[in-house]
């Protein structure tokens, strides 16, 4: 987490999601719900983490821009959907994709 021009709001923001990261083994910070994606990355991502029978936590970042600009500096990862495994950053849509096929993934899930 970067620690450059933190400001009180960005401050609580990372604290939150830090909490969000500590409390839930996988977390999808994504576009929508995995009932209702709003962006097809976002509906492949839950796609993949379905297919897999992965337990995780969305975090719906349409609803809290402080959380979709604060995730994004946080894994300083520019774009959404972002998936978290254990505090650590795993990567978007493309990269969930690229491991989902190679079986990689279904590995670092288990």
């Amino acid at each position: 987490m970067s620690e450059v021009n933190q400001t009180p709001e960005t401050s609580a923001i990372h604290n939150k999601i830090d909490q969000l990261l500590t409390e839930n083994r996988v977390v999808l910070f994504m576009k929508g719900s995995p009932q209702f994606p709003m962006c097809g990355f976002s509906a492949r991502a839950v796609a993949i983490l379905q297919e897999l029978g992965t337990e995780f936590f969305a975090v719906d970042v349409i609803q809290d821009n402080s959380m979709r600009e604060g995730i994004k500096v946080y894994g300083n990862w520019p774009t959404i959907p972002q998936l978290y495994l254990k505090k650590e950053l795993v990567g978007g849509s493309d990269i969930m994709m690229e491991m989902f096929e190679s079986g990689e993934l279904k590995g670092m899930l288990a």
